[in-house]
């Protein structure tokens, strides 16, 4: 559940009026309340008055949402998005909303109807922004290794012909690498 205050316009949300026509009144939207599974619910409250505590329930609406209860404090406008589970099917639940500590209570029937499939345009994959193991050691770092044990011997033996494979281990290994990618 997300809460917002109340800014642009959007088709799809719900208009609740609040204090519109008295003091603690509730006129919920005429139309038809729809929403798909998968989707979120958006109740925007919009409060004509002084302000106001509402709560909302949604008492027999477990098997479409997590939603159970919220205390609201609406001052001006605020937006409630109620969230519906993806693998729920279709049928329909109670909100009921409750203002002035109980005195006015306003019953809503939302349906939910199975999400229509929307075709998604064929995006190209991007690559990832880490390199993919690929399940092998990359010849640089075995090459590395190899380097690191060899200077490892320079450094207790004193042997310069270590220090200087080494060395010439890690060019080899770091030119390849580099014109490899071109």
């Amino acid at each position: 559940m997300v809460i917002e205050p109340g800014t642009g316009e959007n088709d799809n949300v719900y208009e609740i009026y609040l204090n519109r026509s008295g003091i603690n009144s509730i006129e919920a939207p005429r139309e038809k309340i729809v929403v798909e599974t998968g989707g979120r619910l958006p109740l925007k409250f919009l409060n004509r008055g002084a302000p106001i505590h509402i709560t909302i329930n949604t008492p027999n609406a477990g098997m479409f949402t997590d939603f159970f209860h919220e205390n609201l404090y609406v001052v001006d406008d605020m937006v409630l998005l109620v969230p519906i589970r993806k693998d729920s099917s279709d049928g329909f639940f109670d909100l009921d909303l409750i203002s002035g500590y109980g005195v006015t209570k306003t019953t809503l029937r939302v349906n939910v109807v199975p999400a229509i499939s929307r075709q998604k345009p064929a995006a190209h994959k991007e690559p990832p922004i880490q390199p993919v193991a690929h399940g092998r050691p990359h010849l640089l770092m075995i090459m590395m290794g190899i380097a690191l044990v060899l200077y490892t011997g320079w450094l207790y033996t004193k042997t310069e012909i270590l220090n200087l494979t080494s060395f010439i281990i890690l060019i080899v290994g770091a030119l390849y690498i580099w014109y490899r990618q071109r």
